[in-house]
């Protein structure tokens, strides 16, 4: 017989407080926990013999990775053993880490950067299996007004209507635009597409007095700024 058979595993409420995972956020802040801690968390408890801890563990092992745990379908979570509550809860979790990058850009302070946008785009963008065209509409002085998906496409490609650009732009009467796409193969290279749909934009905003501040594309972790590589 093994040793560790014969020793029972403490639920988590009999751990050293120092070893919670809720009382070390509470008295050291989220930064002081793991992966594991945090999603334990979320999922809130374990299963008979594993605690939520250790539970957590096991899914970022078998997922690969934090990021691939958050993006996987909810039958993979199903084919793990977790109901739809505990992956309620995370998706939750995800969606309001995305809100709340939104509401910061909405605070008033001008993106006077690409780098001011990059953040919430790539947290909007860089997980999309499929390409989406979004703008983010700009008022005199490059405060967000609103922030819109307008097209969406396949694994390579998204359809972008000019008309519509225009007409959106009008509607949030908007004095500036920032446009942004995802490639969902991570690449970051614009191609001649995307440098043309840019080129007829930027022309037809002008008419109206409305200016192409950027054109930002996401591709996995990292950004490529057209106002940065002087293509604008």
């Amino acid at each position: 017989m093994s040793l560790n058979a014969s020793v029972p595993r403490l639920a988590i409420r009999d751990w050293p407080r120092t070893e919670r995972p809720r009382e070390k956020l509470l008295d050291r802040g989220p930064r002081a926990l793991s992966d594991a801690e945090l999603l334990a968390l979320l999922i809130g408890s374990g299963t008979p013999g594993c605690s939520a801890v250790e539970l957590a563990r096991g899914l970022l092992g078998d997922f690969g990775s934090l990021r691939a745990l958050l993006l996987a379908e909810r039958s993979r979570w199903t084919r793990k053993g977790l109901g739809p509550a505990r992956y309620a809860a995370v998706q939750a979790a995800v969606e309001l880490a995305r809100r709340h990058l939104q509401e910061e850009l909405r605070s008033g302070l001008p993106l006077t950067t690409p780098q001011a946008a990059f953040r919430f785009l790539q947290a909007q963008l860089r997980d999309r299996p499929y390409e989406v065209f979004c703008c983010l509409y700009l008022d005199n002085r490059h405060r967000l007004i609103a922030f819109e998906e307008l097209f969406r496409g396949t694994v390579d490609c998204a359809q972008v209507h000019p008309r519509e650009v225009l007409r959106q732009a009008l509607l949030h009467n908007a004095s500036a635009l920032i446009l942004a796409h995802n490639h969902p193969s991570g690449g970051l290279e614009p191609s001649p597409a995307d440098e043309a749909i840019t080129r007829r934009l930027k022309a037809g905003l002008s008419l109206m007095d409305m200016r192409v501040v950027d054109h930002v594309i996401v591709g996995g972790s990292h950004c490529y700024s057209f106002a940065e590589h002087g293509l604008l």
